[in-house]
């Protein structure tokens, strides 16, 4: 099982997503994410994912599609940093979602991206070495552990399932 990183492994704006996880299995939460995700964005109506709870908020469909977004920029940090220390930029995530298709696709395809690519980061996550989840590198300007990707990646899902249970269902 893997531990817990510590705080000298990811920066301030990234602690958060990294509490939500705590001490749990990591590598459980994500699997057990994967189909808690899927599940709600399957069971939702085209109609229900169109809705935003307030003016000038993302979409449930562009919510999905962030997270894909960023699941996928966090497991390219942390495929990049656990080959080799280097320096990535950050993004914009409201540049990103603005220049984005996701309401132009279904949410059941929306959910079927996520699901394959939430398997496809399973198993590179499962393959890591602890030297690999040791190293680190620089994104957006933080330093950030490859093992603090990884609870990153489970944490962002996390918070936004929880905006979405709250605000939008």
């Amino acid at each position: 099982m893997m531990t817990k990183p510590q705080p000298s492994e990811y920066a301030a704006p990234h602690a958060g997503y990294v509490q939500l996880i705590g001490d749990e299995d990591v590598f459980a939460v994500l699997s057990t994410q994967q189909q808690i995700s899927y599940d709600l964005f399957t069971g939702l109506s085209e109609e229900q994912a169109n809705y935003a709870y307030a003016e000038g908020k993302w979409n449930f469909k562009q919510v999905a599609g962030h997270m894909i977004d960023t699941e996928r920029v966090f497991s390219y940090r942390l495929l990049c940093f656990s080959r080799e220390y280097q320096e990535l930029p950050g993004f914009d995530q409201d540049v990103y979602v603005d220049n984005s298709t996701f309401n132009n696709q279904s949410i059941q395809d929306l959910a079927e991206e996520f699901k394959l690519l939430r398997t496809a980061n399973l198993y590179m996550i499962k393959a890591l070495t602890d030297i690999q989840l040791a190293k680190n590198g620089i994104a957006s300007g933080y330093p950030v552990s490859v093992k603090a990707l990884v609870y990153m990646i489970a944490g962002h899902e996390r918070h936004h399932l929880n905006i979405l249970k709250e605000r939008y269902l």
